[in-house]
């Protein structure tokens, strides 16, 4: 079972029912459209590739250095070459691995991006299109939540640049467009520590305008569903005002995002900064952190382990769940768009927590099957009590996202969780996670 799973990977359908063989699109002026294969061997790859004893490492690298013109094939050809030693639980890294083949643009299409926060789950992967697209990109990431890991496949491109830089602090480069994605965003991560939370969301945002400003970049900053706080309004529209607790402990992340959209808007509207505001709401893929206390990650990580998993409160409060690729998309598009308005980036599909529950339940199960894997026992749900000023609904009004750009989400639920179960069950079977 298991290697008629690893030949014939699932066919990856759309909501439609239609097979998803590429992400992204071509519009505004913009391609934005890379292989599905080409993103994946960026995140559903292994660290390492190969598992050796000390004594088989000559033999490997003679190997190696056999077949190494002809290693140019497929997206292995791009995989780290690095050996992991399972009897000594150590790795030897190696530089040697290429880069994955990036469009080669002329300089009048070739933008210089800055991405904030781009070593974190969003930017990561939004640093993965602009590369593999062909542009050159800076990431600022002071790595508080974020990771090398997730950009280190770029790291030495010349195309590429990492930075360890708190945005706090002020940061001059030269840019055409500067994604502001820095802030920490689950609640264990901002409420760690509430005063820097606040700070990274008001001076830093300032940093970035003031940086857009005298650069003219175009400056996109990453905003929340949050800012609508527990909503009255539902699904909520983009002139919903919000329902917010300004004391309340979520109210340093809430209102940090309500406030830099205020100082983003004061730059747009005085200075003539070029500003996109994306809401994005609930969303979910590989290179979210297991540990960040997200119902997603720790539904799967749960589920995985054979642990019962644990739904907070009655299981009755709603979210709507959207795949990463569909958010990149989407911001992506709201970039190049002319679309200066606050735009919500989300999934319409709601569902209840404990029927979230269920369908991850089904969906580790079903990949364990497929992989010949047998659980002692079937995993249970158990309940909670709810945390204190967690909103009941939560879902997104997308209409302004459909009609200004084009946009909509393609992956279901159901298939973006299987991608995600795959990727968390690879990471525990290497033993990083």
């Amino acid at each position: 079972m298991a290697k008629k799973s690893s030949e014939q990977p699932t066919q990856t359908l759309d909501k439609n029912g239609q097979e998803i063989k590429s992400v992204g699109f071509q519009r505004f002026g913009f391609d934005c459209e890379v292989s599905l294969d080409a993103l994946r061997s960026l995140y559903l790859r292994s660290h390492y590739v190969v598992s050796v004893s000390e004594s088989q490492v000559q033999e490997l690298d003679a190997k190696d250095e056999e077949g190494r013109g002809y290693l140019t094939q497929g997206p292995n050809a791009y995989q780290s070459k690095s050996i992991f030693h399972p009897d000594t639980q150590s790795i030897s890294y190696t530089t040697l691995s290429r880069f994955a083949p990036v469009k080669l643009l002329p300089p009048s299409s070739r933008k210089r991006v800055l991405v904030t926060g781009g070593a974190g789950f969003v930017g990561s992967h939004l640093v993965d299109r602009l590369m593999l697209l062909g542009h050159e990109v800076t990431v600022l990431d002071n790595f508080f939540t974020g990771s090398k890991t997730t950009v280190s496949h770029w790291v030495g491109h010349p195309n590429f640049e990492l930075v360890r830089h708190d945005v706090v602090e002020p940061f001059m480069i030269e840019c055409d467009q500067i994604y502001h994605l820095a802030c920490p965003a689950s609640p264990p991560h901002y409420q760690f520590n509430a005063v820097k939370t606040i700070k990274t969301s008001f001076i830093g945002t300032l940093n970035m305008l003031g940086l857009a400003k005298r650069t003219k970049a175009r400056f996109l900053i990453s905003s929340t569903s949050e800012v609508y706080g527990d909503p009255e309004v539902h699904p909520q529209p983009e002139d919903y005002w919000g329902h917010v607790n300004p004391i309340g402990p979520r109210a340093c992340y809430d209102e940090g995002k309500r406030v830099a959209e205020t100082l983003t808007y004061g730059f747009h509207h005085q200075d003539g900064v070029d500003v996109r505001v994306a809401r994005i709401f609930n969303t979910y893929g590989p290179r979210m952190n297991p540990h960040d206390g997200r119902v997603v990650s720790n539904f799967i990580v749960q589920a995985l382990r054979g642990e019962d998993m644990t739904v907070y409160g009655d299981g009755t409060q709603t979210r709507s769940f959207q795949y990463i690729h569909d958010l990149i998309d989407g911001l992506i598009a709201l970039m190049n768009s002319d679309e200066s308005r606050p735009v919500n980036i989300g999934n319409g599909d709601e569902f209840t927590i404990g029927e979230f529950a269920e369908l991850v339940r089904e969906i580790v199960e079903k990949v364990q099957e497929e992989d010949g894997i047998k659980p002692a026992r079937r995993v249970q749900i158990v309940y909670k009590p709810i945390p204190t000023d967690d909103p009941q609904k939560r879902r997104p009004d997308t209409t302004r996202a459909k009609n200004s750009l084009g946009w909509q989400p393609r992956w279901s639920v159901r298939m973006g969780l299987e991608e995600m179960v795959r990727y968390y069950k690879a990471k525990m079977s290497e033993g990083s996670m």
